[in-house]
């Protein structure tokens, strides 16, 4: 049977009243933009991460670039992030007119690896983005230390691990800023773009909403410059609806997870993705590696039998043309990064995965490696 790498509409389909009702009632109020249903879903978001603000964004994007602005983060300054991450992370920082500075990742977690990231701080570093790859935890002890030695400003990349937890804590909710993403794929998708950004700091949260709305406050007067990041009032209460089920999304996943974690250990040349301790990992991806150069086949035998995969990611930062420019003044080896970028393949795990579904996957790795 066909099993697809992500069914969006196997969640949203089973939620069509729930969803239309939830249009139906923004449409009547005739507020678009911003409103009660954003000012709900923030209240509903903060207290789930236990932080003091939630900000409703544009997109997970959005949530980074806006994050930065409020941070003062701009021209002259380095942001230092893994190499090993999704595009936006590093774009956003460049978009600042400040410059990324990327370091390696840890082969075992995939997340940034602090080690590597001390080989980046100069003068001009003003701050550290660790992003909590694929559902999981970055080891924020270690990075607020890391910060505090540094005197850095913390951006926390929960694009992928909205509800993951660190030691009981929620990811996120650890630092300056973190930010999340309601991009379709994600655990809790949207249908369409979202994001939102939380923080514990008053003074942070009042200028992240200002910016938020082209730095206006009151209306017309603009102490700052901002930009259009509002979060759509629509996407806000269908975001609502889907939250509802959030948890039940969550512990299907981790289902999965343990499923696969069974039924594909100890197979020659595969490796399986770690849980670290104190972590809740909630499994945006389940990330195998594939050793001794097959990862590539492996991909293509499973897209033969209508099996669902992708390589996240086939090229990281550091090697993305428009980053060539920082190439000689890196400070960092990518020895991991670069491996994992030749050996990395997701495989299904969304909640909506039956076993049957889930035998199929297996069945054909087992069957590959022999």
């Amino acid at each position: 049977m066909p099993v697809p790498l992500l069914d969006v509409n196997a969640q949203n389909h089973a939620l069509k009243s729930e969803l239309r009702a939830a249009f139906d009632g923004v449409l009547e109020t005739g507020r678009f933009i911003m409103g009660e249903e954003v000012e709900a879903f923030e209240a509903s978001i903060a207290e789930f991460t236990g932080s003091k603000h939630a900000i409703g964004v544009s997109s997970g994007t959005d949530a980074i670039l806006l994050a930065l602005m409020a941070l003062g983060i701009g021209h002259g300054d380095e942001v230092i992030c893994p190499s090993f991450t999704f595009f936006a992370t590093a774009g956003c920082i460049a978009r600042t007119g400040a410059t990324p500075v990327f370091c390696d990742c840890h082969p075992d977690n995939f997340n940034i690896d602090f080690d590597s990231a001390a080989q980046c701080i100069t003068e001009r570093t003003k701050a550290i983005i660790p992003v909590h790859l694929f559902g999981q935890s970055v080891d924020m002890n270690t990075c607020a230390a890391f910060a505090k030695k540094h005197d850095l400003h913390i951006i926390e990349d929960t694009a992928q691990s909205l509800g993951a937890q660190y030691q009981g804590k929620s990811c996120g909710a650890m630092s300056d800023f973190g930010t999340y993403s309601f991009f379709p794929s994600k655990n809790l998708g949207g249908l369409g773009d979202g994001g939102l950004l939380v923080t514990q700091d008053d003074e942070l949260a009042e200028i992240a909403v200002k910016m938020r709305n082209h730095g206006m406050h009151p209306r017309y007067y603009h102490q700052m410059v901002g930009g259009n990041f509002r979060l759509d009032a629509l996407q806000a209460a269908l975001l609502r609806v889907k939250f509802a089920h959030y948890s039940d999304y969550t512990r299907l996943r981790q289902e999965h997870a343990a499923y696969y974690q069974e039924n594909l250990s100890g197979l020659d040349g595969i490796i399986l993705p770690i849980t670290e301790d104190g972590n809740n990992h909630i499994w945006n991806q389940f990330t195998i590696r594939v050793l001794n150069g097959q990862r590539d086949a492996l991909k293509q035998a499973l897209l033969d039998q209508n099996i669902g995969c992708e390589i996240y990611y086939p090229v990281p930062m550091h090697k993305q043309e428009c980053f060539a420019h920082l190439a000689d003044a890196a400070q960092s080896s990518f020895t991991v990064t670069e491996q994992l970028s030749a050996q990395v393949l997701s495989i299904p795990v969304y909640p909506e995965l039956t076993q049957s579904q889930q035998d199929e996957v297996i069945s054909a790795i087992r069957h590959f490696v022999g």
